[in-house]
């Protein structure tokens, strides 16, 4: 196969998710390996997107690769009405990884499926009906996940389902509190969550829903006590806590789950992404022990054709077995704090257009700015067009020199596979030097 032929056949027949099927020229790429991908022409990419933040364990890992093709010739699919040893023994050691009294996973096919399910889950458990979510947030595609999306993606899909209200989470960097430090932010954004609560009607609000680390909007560390607070809330107004971990989960942050670096056990946590590193589909919602009870002799009304699916929980199973023999959680976290953030922290330094750099584990965002003091964004919120140009410079100006980047908005986000090693941050942030030049053009003087 050449290049020209997959992209004839892409262009003639493939329709392409969130674009203008006539506006856009999809790269075919050839094959992957580590933290690295490539084309038809071998030109190399330093995947510090690991592609949408879900290929944790780095590309084509062999003995993954094996796990699958293992699973393949002894079953490849059953129904989820049986019982299967791969299901059962993926949703073990996720329950078993999860905090507190957390022992049920209810599988899927991704990350949407799960926050899907997850509310369907509260609302069946509390018989309320209303969820609250952030503004600055992604949950998925499907009705209520794009529904309780905060940003500009759930625009064109509306009206969509019901029962979704919005507020504002905490962001000190642009914090619409008007805080002055982290911990004010968290007062100030606890004390505007609990009255969106009572003003809403606590008894008609089933499920809080939120991710622990905002992802593509901005990659947003909770500050101190914020997890903390949203928990004592929920209890409070017996309201389920949601945590949608699709993104922040297993490793991405240096944790199994986010929570845990906050010590918060939510009631219900979402996954997907990290927990297979995408190389095929699956998601789930792990389960608080309480909330499993309400469906004991109550059917849960809902159900998916691949729940479970075995080829997918092989790979959980077998990638979880993985990241422990090998220590990757140890090692995402080690050189996000050893080798990213001092990295980033030096790029902010030498760069005028750096308004602030944020992040954990290997989650980072680089906030781009025109003017330091005034915070003024590089493009404004949801750019598109020209207006996007100066966003689109950079992130073409890391391509030409082989960094395959996650932009969003104002900012480049750092976050290669928790499998990345020194030497390839050290490369990827070389390379994010020179194209920051192309952002500080943008500033004043």
């Amino acid at each position: 196969m050449t290049a020209e032929l997959v992209r004839a056949d892409d262009r003639a027949h493939v329709f392409h998710s969130w674009s203008a099927q006539g506006l856009i020229n999809p790269m075919p790429v050839a094959g992957a390996g580590g933290s690295y991908f490539w084309d038809y022409d071998n030109t190399r990419y330093l995947d510090f997107s690991s592609q949408l933040v879900n290929v944790n364990i780095g590309h084509q890992h062999p003995r993954l690769v094996a796990a699958i093709q293992e699973q393949a010739a002894k079953l490849c699919t059953i129904q989820p009405a049986f019982a299967n040893d791969k299901r059962g023994e993926a949703a073990r050691l996720i329950s078993e990884l999860a905090p507190g009294p957390l022992n049920k996973v209810f599988f899927t096919n991704g990350g949407a499926e799960a926050n899907e399910n997850a509310v369907r889950l509260a609302r069946g458990h509390t018989g309320r009906h209303k969820v609250l979510s952030m503004y600055r947030s992604y949950h998925g595609s499907t009705s209520t996940a794009i529904t309780a999306t905060g940003d500009p993606r759930r625009w064109p899909n509306e009206p969509t389902a019901i029962g979704v209200v919005h507020f504002w989470g905490p962001y000190p960097y642009r914090s619409p509190f008007y805080a002055a430090t982290p911990e004010q932010e968290t007062e100030r954004a606890l004390a505007h969550l609990r009255d969106t609560i009572v003003f809403e009607g606590a008894s008609t609000i089933a499920a809080v829903l939120i991710e622990t680390v905002v992802g593509t909007n901005g990659i947003l560390v909770p500050p101190p006590g914020y997890l903390a607070g949203v928990r004592a809330i929920c209890d409070e107004f017996g309201i389920v806590f949601i945590a949608d971990e699709v993104m922040a989960g297993f490793g991405r942050c240096g944790e199994w789950f986010a929570v845990d670096r906050w010590g918060v056990t939510p009631d219900l946590i979402t996954f997907a992404k990290g927990v297979n590193s995408g190389y095929l589909p699956l998601g789930g919602v792990v389960i608080s022990d309480e909330i499993a009870e309400t469906f004991r002799e109550r059917p849960f009304p809902g159900g998916l054709t691949y729940s479970g699916h075995p080829l997918a929980c092989a790979s959980a199973v077998a990638s979880i077995e993985i990241f422990k023999e090998e220590g990757i959680i140890e090692h995402a976290r080690a050189i996000g704090d050893d080798v990213i953030a001092p990295g980033l922290a030096a790029l902010a330094a030498r760069h005028p257009s750096v308004g602030e750099v944020r992040g954990l584990g290997v989650f980072w965002a680089i906030e781009l700015v025109r003017d330091r003091q005034t915070r003024e964004p590089l493009v404004p919120f949801n750019a598109a067009g020209a207006a996007a140009g100066p966003m689109n410079e950079v992130a073409a100006a890391c391509k030409e020199r082989g960094l395959w980047p996650f932009t969003h908005f104002n900012r480049v986000h750092v976050a290669p596979p928790c499998t990345v090693s020194v030497q390839e941050v050290e490369e990827g942030l070389s390379i994010l030097d020179e194209a920051l030049a192309v952002a500080d053009r943008y500033c004043p003087g």
